[in-house]
C-alpha cells in the first residue's frame, strides 16, 4: 500500500539549538527531544543549561550536551561543537539566539549596532557556515533553521537595528538555500509574531500593548510556545525535504495585512 504520510520523527538525529534555555529556543529544544533527537544546547547561563539538560534527559531519555557561551564567542563555540560532534555529526542547526535594544532610530549608538548585529546576524551566518561545511565534508544531508521575525517583513515598534537583522536572516536563508541545495542541505527560517519570551516579557505585562497586538492579529491572541515548536519540528524533519529558502511566518495571520 502506498503511503503519503511523511515522517516527523527525529530519532537518530542530533540537533544544535542556540538560545536554548528560554522561550522559543527552549520550546524547540524540548520538541526536538520529544521527537527523538539528541540535542546540543547553547546559551550563556551554565545554571540554566544544566537545569534544561536535566529536564530534557528526564522527560525524553535522549542524549543532551551543552555549551555555555554567548553566540558572539564564535571560535569557542565552533571548537566545542567539533569536540562534541566528532567533526560532522550534526543533522539540524537552529539559529535562535537573539537580542534587541529598543532605541529610537535617532538615538541608536554604534555600540548597540555592534551588539545586535553580532548576536542576531553574524552568529547565524557563521554557525550556519561551520555546520554546513561539516555536513558537506561528511556527505551528510541536513537542516538549517534560523529564527527571523515578522519585523523582518513589516515595520514594527521593535527598533531599527533589530528589524534590519531579521530582514537579513530572511535574505540569508534564500541565498544559503541557493548555494547549499546541491549538497542536500535545506535552509529555512521561522518568522514569529508575539510569543511569551524573555524579550517580550515586560511588554506583555502592559495590557494596552497586548491589546494593540491582539487587534493586529486575525487569530486574536498571543502565540503559544508549542505553536512555534511545531513548525520547527516540521522544518527539521523529512516532511520538509522538498522545502528550502522559505520563511514560515508563525504570526496568527498578522503579516497578511502587509503593514
Amino acid at each position: 500500500m502506498e503511503t503519503y504520510l511523511p515522517s516527523f520523527e527525529l530519532k537518530g538525529k542530533r540537533a544544535v539549538v542556540t538560545g536554548a534555555t528560554k522561550g522559543i529556543g527552549r520550546a524547540i529544544a524540548m520538541a526536538y527531544a520529544e521527537a527523538g533527537a539528541d540535542v546540543i544546547l547553547i546559551a550563556r547561563s551554565d545554571e540554566d543549561l544544566s537545569q534544561t539538560a536535566k529536564q530534557i534527559e528526564q522527560d525524553y531519555q535522549v542524549n543532551v550536551d551543552y555549551i555555555a557561551a554567548s553566540v558572539t564567542e564564535l571560535d569557542y563555540i565552533k571548537h566545542q561543537l567539533d569536540i562534541l560532534t566528532g567533526l560532522g555529526a550534526v543533522d539540524i542547526l537552529v539559529n535562535n539566539a537573539g537580542m534587541n535594544i529598543r532605541s529610537e532610530a535617532l538615538d541608536v549608538t554604534e555600540d548597540e549596532w555592534q551588539q545586535i548585529i553580532d548576536t542576531n546576524m553574524k552568529s547565524a551566518l557563521f554557525l550556519s557556515k561551520h555546520i554546513a561545511k561539516q555536513m558537506i565534508d561528511q556527505n551528510k544531508k541536513g537542516k538549517i533553521i534560523s529564527v527571523s521575525s515578522v519585523a523582518g517583513q513589516t515595520a514594527l515598534r521593535t527598533g531599527v537595528i533589530y528589524a534590519m537583522t531579521k530582514a537579513a536572516i530572511i535574505q540569508m536563508t534564500k541565498t544559503l538555500s541557493l548555494e547549499w541545495g546541491k549538497y542536500g542541505i535545506n535552509v529555512n527560517a521561522i518568522g514569529p509574531w508575539y510569543f511569551p519570551t524573555a524579550l517580550t516579557e515586560k511588554l506583555l505585562q502592559d495590557e494596552q500593548y497586548v491589546q494593540d497586538i491582539v487587534d493586529r492579529t486575525p487569530m486574536g491572541r498571543i502565540g503559544k510556545l508549542e505553536e512555534i515548536a511545531g513548525p520547527a519540528v516540521f522544518l527539521a524533519s523529512d516532511a520538509s525535504n522538498y522545502m528550502t529558502g522559505q520563511t514560515l511566518m508563525v504570526d496568527g495571520g498578522m503579516t497578511i495585512y502587509g503593514f
